[in-house]
């Protein structure tokens, strides 16, 4: 069976690092800034960055259409920090644009400032055996979540990671860490399990 393509958002964030998980577990990947480079791919990496900055550069390329075109018709999506935010159904702490792809509420900055950063083992057992070393920066939380939405992880009084059918999503930073396993997960489960988008 021929592997399905991983496109990574590549107009701001740490992109390369996403892809350079993708290559440790052989996943074909591209860089995506183009509507026609959508096309090609069955799933969706929008890193972590700068959530105003993204939706600035997205709307400047003309993505933010085609993007809810290719989720419409079964793309998998990963938001990862910044990207959590920008897939969320409802920012709680502001009125900046959303996608809505997964049914949770965050709030942003929820941590503190850069300074705040900070990193734990945390337990995700859906996706890794073992405690999972993951990096918070500048992170959000999600403060609300439906029923149909799958919690994965928790830290404290708030959710971390969730997924919803072929949505997921991370308030921390996989891609800057050894630890392939969520990206694996992110393939495995909610790419390579669709049916419906095959490019």
């Amino acid at each position: 069976m021929k592997k399905k393509v991983i496109g990574v958002l590549a107009l701001q964030g740490d992109f390369e690092a996403h892809q350079g998980m993708l290559d440790r577990i052989s996943a074909p990947n591209i860089q995506v800034r183009l509507a026609e480079e959508l096309e090609i791919i069955s799933g969706l990496i929008i890193p972590g960055g700068e959530s105003t900055t993204l939706i600035r550069l997205m709307h400047a390329f003309n993505l933010t259409d085609p993007i809810r075109r290719f989720v419409a018709r079964g793309g998998a999506v990963y938001g990862t920090c910044a990207g959590a935010i920008l897939i969320a159904a409802e920012v709680v702490n502001s009125r900046q644009f959303s996608f809505g792809f997964i049914d949770i509420g965050v709030s942003r900055n929820s941590y503190g400032r850069q300074v705040d950063s900070f990193e734990k083992l945390i337990d995700v057992p859906a996706i890794s055996p073992k405690p999972f070393h993951a990096v918070f920066i500048r992170a959000p939380k999600i403060v609300r979540t439906c029923p149909k939405v799958e919690v994965l992880a928790s830290l404290d009084d708030a959710v971390i990671a969730a997924r919803q059918d072929n949505i997921l999503v991370t308030t921390f930073h996989p891609e800057l860490t050894d630890n392939p396993a969520v990206h694996e997960y992110f393939v495995s489960q909610c790419v390579n399990d669709l049916s419906g988008h095959q490019p």
